[in-house]
Formats: structure tokens, C-alpha cells, sequence
């Protein structure tokens, strides 16, 4: 009788970021309707939330749970170094012990937000590595990647890609981003983001009502010395459209895609000050798509944010930190709507909202044929995969 396949998943999943859980409940879905029998465990950062709220069995992604704290101290440093070296002892125990390990959508190939060589990045490459050692197949699938500047941080990516026994991307820059560092790419194919496959909700809401989706931003990798002027640039036009809305009489309300982008949605709703002005509560990106589905249109940046409202068909303007936000747009039919968060500018989002709003229902069923396309898309992934890493589907 043959054995069930043993199947982890790993990354940064349960920690607070809504896209990266949407990608893993994407991947789970598909495992679930075609390996029923499999055997799923995960590696990842949250290890309590992914057990609790999708019933895999969970290892901590890191021996020093305060990987992601900035060191302050001897202790922490001691620590910190400490834990890279048990942590390949962890990740190859647990990589042996899988048939498979998918790497599900996410940005683990960029550089985008500020990172550091020996923290996720390290990871990646443990896991590829280990992977290659003992013979068990890690899959990068949907998986977003940018030309990265750092060296050390490239190196890891690159060789975290070469080592993979399965890529596929969520856009073309990615998958050039991969090839200009060195990773072969003549067999990857390109794919819509995973998020793109989980269920669409039903609009039901306020008629006029604005979503607004904020982020604690504060500039990429290479912005480090000028992140806090960037990040009160960022809020004070974010704050200032919301006034604007707000003086139309519009219903607000805001969106986060990440816990860290809490402090944003406290300072608009305090400067504002209008009941006007409400914040969602989503904790999972299922529940962000329901909350999105009841405005009328949308203004966000984050990735995953501008993902969920084009998905369920709003006009959206996307005030991007990357180029997978223009991509992403463009695919969707929306070029031209779209700022960097860096600059983004009071007057221009005032009159990209005004025409958006006045072309919404062109919008709106461009959006609707388009997602249409890239459900069917994600089909066609969903088999590649099953063909590349269990020899084809049940």
C-alpha cells in the first residue's frame, strides 16, 4: 500500500502578515482537494495561530523566538548567533522527515522592505540546502523576487532559488529579477498570485463607503537612514485624503495587511476624529476579502491589500512601495492608477480617485473578466505542481 505523502510547509506564516496566511490557505486548499491522505506539517514563524487556525502540526520556525527583535545587549547577541547554528540542526530535522515542502506565494525573494542577509534570507537557504542534502523536493510556488542590491542577501536568494527543485512566479519581474541573479529560469513558468484562488465573497455593504488600506511604511532596504521622514510622509497624505473623504461626507473605512500597520489606523482614526471614519478588524485575508467586498471602492498599498480589492472587483488605486503593486495593476486592467508610497502626492490621489470613480463600471467588469482569466490560471498551477512534485494528480 503506498504511503501518504509527507508535506511541509514553511515560511513566514502566522505572524501577522494577512497575504502570506492567504497564500499558505491557498496551498492548503489544493493539498486538501487532491492529497486528502497527505501528511501536512509546517515550519513557519506563527506556529500556534497556523496549528490552531488551520490544524497543521507546527514547528517554530526559529530556536531563538526573538529572531525578529532588534538586539540590544550581549545576551541577545549571543543568542541571535547562537540560534543561526542550531537552527540548521532544526530545519534539516524537520526537512528529512518531509517528502515535500512548499514554499507557499509570498515575497521570499525580495528585498523590497527593509531586510537583513541573516534573517529570513538565511532561512530560505537553510531550507533549500537541506532540502537538496537529503533529497526532499522544496517547491517556491507563486513566489514574488526583485533584483536585490546587498550582496550577501542576494547570494542567499540566489542560491535558495538554484537549489529548489520546483519555481514558479507571481509576475514576470520576478522571474527576470531570478534570472539577472544568476538562477536558471528557462523552465519556470509565470502564474497569478495564489490569493487569486481562494473564494470570492458576495458584495453586500454601504453604498458610497471608501476603503482605505494603510501600512506602516517606511521605505525599502535602501532607505534605512531616511525611514522615518518617509513613514510621516506616507501618513500625512493618508491622513489627509481620509479628512478629504470625510469632508465629502464619504464613508470610511480602513484596512491593515499586516499587525504593525495598527499604528497608522490610530493615528487616522484620532486625527480625523469623525464617525465617519471606522477600522476593519480582519484577521485572516478571507476576512479582509468580505470586508473589502463592502466598499465601493478602494485606495491601499499594500501588495495583498490592492490584491483582496481588485479580487472581488473594486476600483482601486494602489499606492505602491514596489513594481509588483504597477504590475499587478496593469494585469487587472487599472495601469495609470497607481503612486509610489515614497512620494505619493495629496493632489495626484485626489484626481486618480475622482476618475476612478467616474470609470467604475467599465472598471468593474474589466476586473470581473480578468479574475475570471487568473482562476483558470491557477488551475493550470495547481496541476504543474502536482505533476513536478507527486508524479501527477489523484
Amino acid at each position: 500500500m503506498k504511503r501518504a505523502p509527507r508535506v511541509g510547509v514553511f515560511g513566514l506564516l502566522g505572524s501577522g502578515n494577512l497575504g502570506n496566511d492567504g497564500s499558505l490557505e491557498a496551498v492548503l486548499g489544493y493539498l486538501r482537494a487532491e492529497y486528502p491522505d497527505a501528511v501536512l506539517t509546517g515550519l513557519v514563524g506563527g506556529p500556534d495561530i497556523v496549528r490552531e487556525r488551520y490544524g497543521v502540526d507546527t514547528t517554530p520556525l526559529h530556536w531563538n523566538q526573538a529572531e525578529y527583535e532588534t538586539a540590544s545587549g550581549l545576551r541577545s547577541i549571543v543568542l541571535k548567533g547562537l540560534g543561526k547554528l542550531v537552527d540548521i540542526g532544526r530545519t534539516a530535522a524537520w526537512v528529512r522527515k518531509q517528502d515535500v515542502v512548499i514554499v507557499p506565494g509570498m515575497g521570499v525573494l525580495e528585498a523590497t522592505l527593509p531586510l537583513r542577509p541573516w534573517g529570513f534570507p538565511y532561512s530560505l537557504f537553510l531550507l533549500s540546502a537541506t532540502g537538496r542534502l537529503f533529497g526532499t523536493k522544496v517547491a517556491l510556488v507563486c513566489v514574488g523576487a526583485n533584483h536585490i542590491s546587498a550582496r550577501a542577501t542576494r547570494t542567499l536568494v540566489r542560491w535558495s532559488g538554484r537549489l529548489a527543485a520546483y519555481r514558479s512566479y507571481r509576475d514576470d519581474i520576478s522571474r527576470d529579477a531570478m534570472r539577472a541573479m544568476g538562477v536558471d529560469t528557462s523552465r519556470d513558468e509565470v502564474y497569478p498570485d495564489l490569493a487569486f484562488s481562494l473564494p470570492t465573497p458576495a458584495a453586500d455593504g454601504t453604498p458610497g463607503t471608501v476603503g482605505v488600506g494603510v501600512m506602516a511604511y517606511y521605505g525599502g532596504n535602501d532607505d534605512r537612514a531616511d525611514g522615518d521622514r518617509i513613514y510621516r510622509h506616507y501618513v500625512d497624505t493618508m491622513n489627509r485624503f481620509v479628512g478629504w473623504l470625510v469632508d465629502q461626507g464619504r464613508p470610511v473605512r480602513l484596512f491593515i495587511g499586516d499587525q504593525i500597520d495598527r499604528q497608522v489606523v490610530d493615528e487616522i482614526l484620532e486625527k480625523t476624529a469623525s464617525p465617519l471614519v471606522t477600522a476593519a478588524s480582519a484577521e485572516t485575508l478571507d476576512e479582509l476579502m468580505h470586508e473589502m467586498a463592502s466598499v465601493d471602492s478602494v485606495v491601499a498599498t499594500r501588495y495583498h491589500n490592492v490584491l483582496c480589492a481588485l479580487k472581488v472587483a473594486k476600483p482601486t488605486v494602489a499606492i505602491g512601495y514596489a513594481p509588483k503593486n504597477d504590475v499587478l495593476m496593469a494585469e487587472l486592467g487599472l495601469a495609470g492608477f497607481t503612486q509610489r508610497a515614497k512620494t505619493v502626492g495629496f493632489d495626484r490621489l485626489v484626481e486618480q480617485f475622482t476618475e476612478l470613480e467616474n470609470r467604475s463600471a467599465e472598471l468593474r467588469q474589466t476586473l470581473l473578466e480578468r479574475n475570471e482569466m487568473n482562476a483558470q490560471r491557477l488551475k493550470d498551477q495547481f496541476a504543474a505542481l502536482s505533476a513536478a512534485l507527486f508524479g501527477g494528480g489523484r
